[in-house]
C-alpha cells in the first residue's frame, strides 16, 4: 500500500478547482462593487441584483458578497474600479463585444489589444460593433443580427472567446455569429 494516499490524489484536483473559483469570485466580486457604487439597495439597483445573483448561483460565500457591496459602497473610497468595452469585428467578420471591469484601463487595453493581435482581430471604434446587438432589461447583450461563419472561422472565435474570458477583468464576451 505505500505510494498510495488519497489526499495526494484529491490536492491537485482541488488546486485547480479552487483556482478556478477564486478567478470566479474574483470578476464576481468586482461586478458587484461596481454595481454597488450606483447604489447599496437591490430593490433600486437591478444591476447590483443581477450581479448578486449571479454571485449566488456560483456559490459565492454571503461574507463576500457583503465585503464587497461595502467596498463599493458611498462611504468607501477604497477600489477605483472602472466599467471597460471593446468593440472589435473577428473571425469571419463577426461582431464581438468585450465588457469588464479594471482598476487600471490602460492596462486592460494593453492587454486586450494584445489578444486581439494574436487572434487577427481588428479593434474597432465605440459604437461600430453595437449595430448588431441591443441591450435587455438586464442590461445584457442580445444578438439583433446573426452572422453564419464557416466552421474554421467558428473555432477560431471559440479560442478567442476562451482566451478573453480567461482574463481576469474580462466579464462577458458577446457575439453575432450563430
Amino acid at each position: 500500500m505505500s505510494g498510495h494516499s488519497k489526499w495526494a490524489k484529491i490536492k491537485h484536483q482541488k488546486t485547480a478547482g479552487d483556482a478556478k473559483k477564486g478567478r470566479i469570485f474574483s470578476k464576481l466580486s468586482k461586478m458587484i462593487t461596481l454595481a454597488a457604487k450606483k447604489g447599496e439597495d437591490q430593490n433600486m439597483n437591478p444591476e447590483l441584483k443581477y450581479a448578486i445573483n449571479q454571485a449566488k448561483a456560483e456559490n459565492m460565500p454571503s461574507s463576500n458578497i457583503q465585503k464587497a457591496i461595502r467596498r463599493g459602497g458611498a462611504s468607501s473610497k477604497e477600489e477605483n474600479l472602472e466599467e471597460v468595452r471593446y468593440e472589435a469585428f473577428g473571425p469571419g467578420g463577426a461582431a464581438i463585444i468585450v465588457e469588464g471591469i479594471t482598476d487600471s484601463k490602460n492596462r486592460t487595453s494593453a492587454e486586450i489589444k494584445q489578444i486581439f493581435n494574436k487572434n487577427d482581430v481588428r479593434l474597432a471604434e465605440p459604437g461600430a460593433a453595437v449595430w448588431a446587438f441591443e441591450k435587455n432589461p438586464e442590461g445584457q447583450w442580445q444578438t439583433k443580427n446573426i452572422m453564419p461563419i464557416s466552421p474554421e472561422d467558428k473555432e477560431k472565435l471559440q479560442n478567442l472567446i476562451n482566451t478573453l474570458e480567461e482574463h481576469e477583468d474580462i466579464n462577458k464576451v458577446f457575439t453575432n455569429a450563430e
